[in-house]
């Protein structure tokens, strides 16, 4: 199934949820409290979850990105070139060879008509909007 079926909070691209609406003042009161006596656990244990991210990225290695100016196929000799058997040839435009239409109208706009009769060019003319 798409992701475009998907709610928003299952969304992959790692944007954090937006700021969290409590119910009423009581349950506000409650997670400022768990979680100041969350931050005092961390302390006591001697975790600094800043500094632990901060080592983390110093660890990583950096992006190297190269382009290379080659249009070989360097990396894609194992896969066989198609060949169609021809050339694409352009094919002829499509003209009206007839003698049955005597023009084109115009009702309005980019609207064409064919027309083949005088009453029907007359007819496309008293037309209004």
């Amino acid at each position: 199934m798409s992701m475009h079926l998907h709610h928003p909070s299952l969304s992959l691209n790692g944007r954090k949820k937006g700021k969290v609406k409590f119910r009423n003042a009581d349950e506000a009161r409650k997670a400022r409290e768990l979680d100041a006596s969350w931050k005092e656990l961390q302390k006591k244990w001697e975790v600094d979850i800043e500094e632990k991210k901060r080592k983390r990225a110093m660890k990583a290695e950096p992006l190297v990105y190269r382009l290379t100016g080659t249009t070989d196929r360097a990396g894609t000799a194992h896969i066989p070139s198609r060949n169609t058997g021809g050339n694409a040839t352009l094919k002829p435009a499509k003209v009206y060879t007839g003698d049955k239409m005597i023009g084109i109208g115009q009702l309005h706009k980019s609207n064409a008509i064919p027309i083949f009769r005088k009453s029907d060019a007359e007819d496309l003319a008293k037309m209004r909007r």
